[in-house]
């Protein structure tokens, strides 16, 4: 609603005169209980405008907003005040897929690394995939094993899904009561043994033990099609073709044992179950393949309660750029070509399209895993520390792209190519994300009573991708040396400064992130 100044009661001193402002609610505080942001630019319910952003920092919550940059006089004498223009206060960005890898795989990565290199990027809420932890969180002791790890060690929110496999239903229902924000399950090998694979009747038990919980089932969507030239059967360390058509240190060797019919044929396979649990929410995680559009397309059109995410990887690499060796870039579902990748657009850009959200998929390991080359890890801008002189075998070496916290940088960078805007990233970013794992009502999007959880973004600035840019514990990524246009200035969550990239850094901070283990309703 619209209100003049001069109909409301507040405790601030009186605005100089101005015209008035567009707000929803005033509460007065003590100014060393309030941070306020104001800039020139700011996404708003999906609306780039000016704004005046109220936070209490006794709750994290969002108390005022003006549609209009206030000034500093506007507030009590001392009131932690930053006018931000023209940089853009954005939402904290909801990251829904990533592999956090503690506890039992912590030199691969873990909550501390994590979630300072999430802060780097804007991201202020991380979703921690079921698998590559161990134990795995197929089970509520599972889940509360992986919570007491998480203990003082987040710098961001972090939320937790549950996995599905084999023999696990009936912990199904438990793990919802206990805060877990989805599922996920593989239709193919994950990689890792503590994390097997589930057959059309696990998915039909697990859809009917969920089907009337406010939860979200997800795949892995990969499996071999009855009849195929591959043996690549494996989602990490996979066996190569059995008769390979080309050397194994190339990437169009990799390519083609893991061709899009995996992904269309386990769709497939998941859509006929659908009818099991019409409406329980289904989606597809990291959909590489453009093929499976149409499957989609047509679910939906029918009634199917489906949607699909793709990665910042599918949408910024191709396969046509991987240099033989350059097994960082390998992660399955694969990087598939220039034009699948234009496909992915066109997709992500239609507003009625299947795609709905855009996520890092962080999935790292130690570099040695990778098995990178020498040719490749003593290139200029290219170096990764400690390694082993590898093969280059993208059969053999680990499958994952390290890339949490680079994300809106990467999508921004790529995202002038294809006309985006700033409200299109939240939408994918913040605001749907947030959807898909139950928080729509507290974040991804900044409104009054929703979490103070902030990005200052220079939209024209730019960064080269080295070590001081990947917070995560392994500095192995297809993304070093690149240059990304758009650079995160600060980073808020629940109204406190966590990340100023300007100043100290995170400084003398403590970790002030929050488990997000509320049950969903």
């Amino acid at each position: 609603m619209t209100l003049n100044p001069s109909t409301y009661r507040h405790h601030y001193p009186s605005p100089a005169p101005s015209p008035p402002h567009e707000i929803n609610h005033i509460t007065g505080t003590a100014a060393n209980s309030i941070a306020v942001l104001a800039s020139s630019r700011a996404v708003l319910e999906g609306r780039l405008t000016a704004a005046t952003i109220v936070i209490s920092q006794a709750t994290g919550k969002i108390t005022s907003i003006f549609h209009s940059v206030l000034q500093a006089s506007d507030f009590p004498p001392g009131t932690d005040y930053t006018d931000h223009s023209p940089h853009i206060l954005l939402p904290g960005l909801v990251d829904a897929h990533v592999h956090l890898n503690e506890p039992g795989r912590t030199e691969w990565e873990g909550f501390w690394t994590g979630t300072r290199a999430a802060a780097f990027g804007g991201v202020t809420t991380v979703i921690d995939m079921p698998l590559n932890a161990i134990p795995p969180t197929t089970t509520v002791a599972g889940l509360k094993e992986k919570v007491q790890a998480a203990q003082g060690k987040c710098w961001v929110d972090v939320g937790f899904y549950g996995g599905i496999v084999p023999g696990n239903p009936t912990e199904l229902r438990p793990l919802v009561q206990e805060g877990v924000r989805g599922f996920k399950g593989f239709l193919i090998d994950s990689g890792v043994p503590e994390f097997p694979a589930v057959s059309s009747t696990d998915i039909a038990l697990a859809m009917a033990a969920l089907a009337d919980e406010p939860t979200t089932l997800m795949f892995h969507a990969e499996t071999i099609p009855p009849i195929a030239d591959s043996v690549g059967d494996d989602v990490q360390q996979s066996l190569p073709p059995l008769a390979p058509i080309g050397p194994l240190d190339e990437y169009a060797t990799f390519l083609a044992s893991r061709p899009s019919s995996f992904e269309t044929y386990a769709i497939a396979e998941i859509l006929s179950l659908a009818h099991i649990a019409p409406n329980l929410p289904l989606h597809i995680v990291h959909l590489s393949a453009t093929e499976a559009i149409p499957l989609l397309r047509e679910a939906i059109a029918k009634g199917v309660n489906i949607t699909a995410e793709t990665c910042f990887h599918y949408l910024s690499l191709a396969a046509e750029n991987v240099r033989n060796g350059d097994t960082r870039h390998k992660c399955c579902p694969p990087i598939r070509s220039q034009s699948n990748q234009d496909g992915l657009w066109e997709e992500l850009m239609q507003d009625g399209g299947c795609i709905k959200t855009v996520v890092s998929d962080h999935s790292p390991c130690t570099p040695n895993l990778k098995l990178l080359p020498s040719s490749i890890t003593n290139a200029k801008n290219n170096i990764v520390a400690g390694l082993e002189d590898g093969k280059g075998d993208f059969f053999s070496a680990w499958g994952g792209v390290s890339s949490v916290g680079l994300g809106l940088s990467i999508l921004w960078t790529e995202g002038q190519r294809h006309g985006i805007s700033i409200e299109d990233v939240v939408k994918w970013c913040c605001k749907n994300t947030a959807k898909q794992v139950g928080l729509e009502n507290e974040k991804g999007d900044l409104a009054l009573g929703f979490d103070g959880d902030v990005a200052i973004f220079d939209d024209e600035g730019s960064f080269m991708v080295g070590e001081g840019a990947m917070l995560f514990r392994n500095k192995c990524s297809p993304y070093q040396g690149m240059m990304l246009q758009g650079v995160v200035k600060e980073t808020w969550v629940r109204g406190q400064r966590i990340w100023n990239r300007e100043g100290s850094g995170f400084g003398k901070g403590v970790p002030r992130g929050k488990l997000l283990l509320e049950r969903r309703t």
